[in-house]
């Protein structure tokens, strides 16, 4: 079975390396996992937040984040994060350069958008980044998943291709999420939806290995 990793918006804006902006607990611990999965994969995808100063849905502080707004593609407020120039917008140390990818996303550019999938820049999912095309272009059928944050990106890119008609796996030890509540719900959609959670090396090896056997 051919099979793509995905390493969804691993930056350092989302990591305790950039205190002001969305700093996931342990975020920036995640590298040599997302390099584990690539080396089991064929393709290797990546995606980057890529933000306007000036985005519509910034807030204030963090203590104004998370308010609901009514924008067609911006359902919640964030404070600024990842801007392009910034220290924030790059990639872990220790990940490829975004060219160095086979294929590589970078969403939310206009001020407007806020799309958390990483195969569609709208949130009515009406238009896509090429991600998914490109994945059928090549013949993959399955796509593994770790990056930033769990509860938000990860699980809406999971979810997006699994909906496309991939077999979807998260690689738990290369995803960190902002709070325990949202990933414990995001971890229930993505096992609705018959998306493989693998929480350790020894469980994904398995799982392909009984794929090669079969």
């Amino acid at each position: 079975m051919k099979t793509a990793s995905f390493d969804i918006d691993a930056q350092k804006g989302f990591t305790p390396l950039c205190p002001t902006e969305l700093p996931v607990p342990g975020g920036e611990q995640i590298v040599p996992a997302l390099n584990q999965l690539a080396s089991r994969a064929q393709l290797r995808l990546g995606s980057k937040d890529a933000h306007s100063p000036q985005a519509v849905w910034i807030a204030a502080s963090h203590e104004q984040m998370l308010q609901p707004l009514a924008l067609p593609n911006a359902d919640l407020s964030w404070v600024s994060h990842c801007v392009p120039g910034t220290p924030g917008f790059e990639l872990l140390d220790g990940l490829p350069q975004p060219l160095e990818y086979d294929y590589f996303v970078w969403k939310g550019i206009e001020p407007d958008l806020h799309p958390y999938g990483a195969c569609y820049h709208d949130l009515a999912e009406t238009r896509s980044t090429g991600a998914i095309e490109f994945l059928r272009h090549n013949g993959v059928q399955r796509v593994l998943l770790g990056g930033l944050a769990l509860d938000y990106c990860v699980k809406t890119s999971a979810l997006q291709l699994r909906r496309a008609g991939f077999e979807v796996g998260v690689y738990l030890p290369a995803c960190r999420a902002i709070a325990q509540d949202t990933a414990a719900t995001a971890r229930a959609e993505m096992h609705a939806m018959d998306i493989a959670l693998y929480a350790s090396l020894d469980e994904l090896d398995a799982a392909l290995n009984r794929d090669k056997e079969n």
